[in-house]
């Protein structure tokens, strides 16, 4: 795969899944863009850990519809278009119904959905409309297969999941006339900085054997499936919602 002179757009990309496909990309020959919201640092030495010249990291919270519109503008008036969206910010709050007064039920859901589909949705479509300007382009979208299996403690991220898959569903009929791909990414565990020590314990060690290999996914796993996915090679396969939860979740 080569992406020499694409423009890539990775939401949430200065840690996690978002650092190690913002990598990849740029190992490929890729300009990219990452935004992030709080963590500067960890931004700005995601752009300094990039192959190449030329990468941004934009402070961006895409829970807010004219902060979108201001990422978009900004990423086209600096690289002239945008190849490829990768959709990986996401919030995952706990708020089990047995465990929270309503107030904290509501703000939960408000704050997950404001993120992980309304969000996704909103820079989608401006992108697109960038993208039909411009021939065509990627979009891909990182949801959970806790969109499939369920999260009790969390049911907001589990329904806001389940809504992107239906959402790239949608999006890849609506965009495939001009030249759009739209596909879904449902990862399980994987191994994060933040989750590493958690997957440690006791806890983590049954988590790492739901799946029959023993362990969970690492991010440049995942990253590489996240490359196939925005290639020419999986023109065909728009509309797709990819597991990659070492088959610890399977379904028909």
């Amino acid at each position: 795969m080569d992406f020499t002179d694409k423009t890539v757009l990775i939401t949430g990309g200065s840690r996690g899944i978002g650092r190690a496909t913002a990598k990849a990309f740029a190992r490929l020959g890729a300009r990219v863009a990452i935004t992030f919201v709080h963590d500067h640092e960890a931004a700005r030495e995601t752009v300094e850990a990039l192959d190449g010249e030329g990468h941004l990291a934009i402070r961006a919270d895409i829970a807010h519809p004219e902060a979108v519109e201001r990422l978009v503008d900004a990423v086209v008036e600096e690289f002239e278009r945008i190849d490829v969206l990768v959709n990986n910010a996401g919030v995952f709050l706990q708020h089990a119904p047995d465990k929270v007064d309503y107030a904290t039920w509501q703000k939960a859901w408000q704050d997950t959905l404001s993120v992980n589909l309304i969000g996704a949705a909103n820079i989608s479509f401006c992108v697109a409309r960038e993208m039909m300007k411009t021939g065509g382009g990627r979009i891909v979208n990182v949801s959970s297969r806790g969109a499939f299996r369920g999260e009790p403690g969390q049911p907001a991220y589990g329904a806001s999941k389940a809504g992107l898959n239906a959402l790239s569903q949608s999006l890849a009929q609506a965009l495939a006339p001009y030249n759009i791909y739209v596909h879904a990414l449902a990862p399980g565990f994987v191994e994060t900085a933040m989750a590493r020590p958690w997957l440690q314990g006791e806890a983590g060690e049954l988590v790492k054997q739901q799946s029959p290999l023993g362990r969970v996914a690492t991010v440049e796993e995942v990253a590489n499936a996240i490359l196939f996915l925005a290639s020419p090679e999986s023109a065909f396969t728009t509309g797709c919602i990819l597991d990659i939860n070492g088959a610890s979740y399977l379904r028909t």
